[in-house]
């Protein structure tokens, strides 16, 4: 019988690639609920999408029964994504530990994203255990990774555990070392308090809630409260994470596990939901949660206009499982009907991408990626723009406010000055820069979302030969000097191809889109204008040459007047056909144009 007192909740907080999925591997195999060798790895990673790219994207709970010491533990274990977008997901897992392990590739060193969920779990006040991973690497570097922890947490050289995840090397007594060091967090008042840090939508149970119990019991076909909105659940059914869902009819203080609602709205069990007794306290609501706002926004058309429907189904089935999703209707005079979109960052939004081709079946284009901007009219009145196209809508514009996100960048110190001139180059402002150690640098820095999203991520990938990682929190709204970008094609506006972008770097960025799309356009009977405009200004111009075609072909010999007649003929009717005809551009045009644009 395993008590309240005996029961462990643990999370993995690591960069991307630093080994938690295959130290969640050992730990499942040290408590026998899998045999070593007989199983895939990374087993916590159940998306195809997961194992292929090596990143985690949906935390996954599991609960293992351990013997130590003659007595039994129950570890619950929540693995956690590590990019910088899916961090909603880490304040979830978070929230429902008493303890944290600091996982640290002993090759790579401290990252950024490592530091800026590490934080987040001690204001959490989560015991922090610090490991060092891949210490069978002959490149590891313990000394130095050492001395980065202990800047970072203050840990003792002698305090860090020393593990080797792939082979197994120091993991048992890191196990151990998890049961003594981390006490439950546990309400003795006897009243209900269970925190749901995860849910999902599934097509035979309904929703399905991961709970973390405080005080009280949670039992299948009894009543209770949702704190927050005030709906009445009765769990169908109420269990434990062990690879899979086992029933166990009651969970308990301090336990993780998932209840089965039956209902069809997942909006009612909104991540960091409370749940209490039916005449419960509802001042006895968990705090701290963060609220999800998607950051970066994108048009997503069907590349087949037929499939709008199947698009529309898609997209409502799959933001049943990704709260963080957003979307509405819209159309373009380019690609037809389709949907706005709201993703958190630039990853989530090409793993939502990927995900909706590859499960549904569709086939998509999709528009550069812009950020929100807030117009303060000459009234006052303050109007929250998601797309560039709603600019022209008011013509009273007193400023235009951008967001600002605080960047954190760590990298090897041979890259600094590279790095510095390419935050320099996206408006940056230096906020500090520190060394961790002799030969990394952090780097913390003021830029605008704007820019972000504009291939910052790969840029500084490129400059730093890919060592250099990055983390970003977003901070506030600033006055900025912005301008809308649209681009004309024949003298008419192709509202997916608008663009809000700083004053001062409009007439390149313009230049640059011109020269893009005019390669791209097919040559018609007529000369098309490619331009680039801010309001009537043109900014960038390049024109598509006419087919010509050889009207003096049939004289043979003759009076000159002959030729220039027909020429003259041949000119006239290109000037006619230039006012009255219309540029039909093959959808297959825009389709490479936004691809050179990612």
């Amino acid at each position: 019988m395993i008590t309240k007192d005996n029961i462990r909740n643990i999370s993995i907080i690591a960069h991307v690639d630093h080994g938690k999925s295959t130290l969640a591997d050992r730990f499942i195999e040290l408590s026998g609920l899998i045999e070593p060798g007989k199983h895939d790895s990374q087993i916590l990673d159940s998306m195809d999408l997961e194992r292929e790219r090596g990143i985690t994207i949906k935390s996954q709970p599991v609960s293992l029964e351990y013997l130590s010491d003659g007595d039994q533990y129950r570890i619950n274990i929540i693995d956690t994504p590590g990019h910088v977008d899916f961090s909603y997901e880490v304040s979830r897992a978070l929230m429902a530990c008493e303890g944290a392990i600091l996982l640290v590739d002993g090759t790579q060193g401290v990252q950024a994203q490592t530091l800026a969920h590490c934080y987040e779990a001690i204001d959490l006040g989560l015991h922090i255990i610090p490991v060092i991973n891949k210490i069978d690497s002959p490149n590891v570097q313990i000394n130095s990774v050492s001395d980065q922890i202990n800047d970072l947490i203050g840990s003792k050289k002698e305090e860090i555990s020393l593990i080797s995840a792939k082979t197994g090397e120091g993991v048992e007594a890191l196990f151990n070392r998890i049961i003594k060091e981390t006490t439950p967090n546990i309400s003795d008042d006897g009243k209900l308090k269970a925190l749901i840090f995860d849910s999902y939508f599934d097509s035979y149970k309904g929703v399905v809630a991961s709970v973390r119990v405080f005080g009280g019991e949670i039992q299948s076909d009894e009543d209770y409260l949702l704190a927050n909105n005030q709906n009445t659940i009765s769990p169908i059914e109420v269990g434990i994470f062990d690879l899979g869902m086992k029933p166990i009819g009651t969970l308990g203080p301090g336990e993780v596990g998932y209840i089965v609602t039956g209902s069809k709205n997942l909006s009612e069990f909104t991540v960091g939901e409370t749940i209490i007794d039916l005449k419960g306290d509802t001042g006895n609501i968990i705090e701290g949660f963060k609220s999800v706002n998607p950051n970066v926004f994108s048009s997503i058309f069907p590349a087949d206009a037929d499939e709008y429907t199947k698009l529309r189904e898609a997209l409502d089935k799959y933001s049943l499982n990704d709260s963080s999703f957003v979307f509405e209707p819209e159309s373009s005079s380019a690609f037809g009907f389709g949907f706005r979109c709201g993703f958190l960052g630039l990853l989530h939004m090409e793993i939502v991408v990927e995900r909706l081709e590859r499960e549904y079946d569709v086939s998509l284009i999709v528009t550069p990626p812009t950020v929100e901007i807030l117009l303060i009219r000459n009234n006052g009145e303050e109007v929250l723009i998601k797309n560039p196209s709603q600019i022209d809508k008011y013509t009273d514009i007193n400023e235009m406010k951008e967001r600002i996100a605080e960047v954190t960048v760590i990298s090897p110190k041979q890259y600094l000055g590279n790095i510095l001139s390419l935050l320099t180059d996206s408006r940056g402002i230096q906020k500090d820069l520190s060394f961790l150690s002799s030969d990394r640098v952090k780097i913390v820095y003021n830029v605008p979302l704007l820019e972000l999203v504009s291939g910052f991520y790969d840029t500084l990938k490129s400059i730093s030969q890919g060592f250099a990682t990055f983390d970003y929190r977003i901070l506030f709204f600033e006055k900025a000097e912005l301008a809308k970008v649209d681009l004309l094609v024949n003298g008419q506006e192709v509202d997916s191809f608008s663009s809000i972008v700083a004053k001062s770097n409009a007439d390149s960025f313009g230049r640059s889109r011109v020269e893009k799309l005019s390669r791209l356009i097919p040559r018609q009977q007529f000369d098309i204008p490619i331009q680039a405009a801010i309001g009537s200004r043109i900014i960038a111009r390049q024109t598509v040459k006419a087919l010509r075609k050889d009207v003096t072909a049939k004289l043979y010999g003759g009076d000159v007047s002959r030729k220039k007649k027909l020429l003259e003929s041949q000119k006239k009717g290109k000037k006619k056909m230039k006012n009255i005809g219309n540029v039909n551009i093959p959808k297959e045009v825009f389709q490479d144009f936004l691809k050179q644009e990612s």
